[in-house]
């Protein structure tokens, strides 16, 4: 690959990360004015789904689990068991997030 195309390739990859960042920040923007209640996944914006009708925050259970191992340099066993006991199972309250599983 020549010099020029791949600046050329790095700069859509920088224009994609930073289109996915600004919607991630929207999405979570969205939720918080849709229920100021809501609450997040410290660390994982960038797992973030969506939300439900009660305006809970979503998350990719796969994206996290994909997060603990890349970021925090788990196993993927690891950070499977990580995220049972510590993410997924911690409830604070009405509004603690969902995490769903995608194939």
């Amino acid at each position: 690959m020549n010099k020029e195309t791949e600046k050329e390739l790095n700069n859509i990859i920088a224009e994609l990360r930073a289109d996915r960042e600004k919607r991630l920040k929207v999405l979570k923007e969205t939720i918080a004015n849709h229920n100021p209640e809501a609450m997040f996944a410290e660390g994982f914006d960038d797992c973030l789904a969506g939300f439900d009708s009660k305006g809970r925050a979503i998350y990719f259970a796969n994206e996290i689990i994909g997060t603990l191992v890349s970021r925090d340099d788990m196993s993927e066993e690891e950070a499977l068991e990580f995220f049972d006991f510590n993410i997924e199972c911690a409830y604070v309250g009405e509004f603690t997030p969902i995490y769903m599983w995608e194939e």
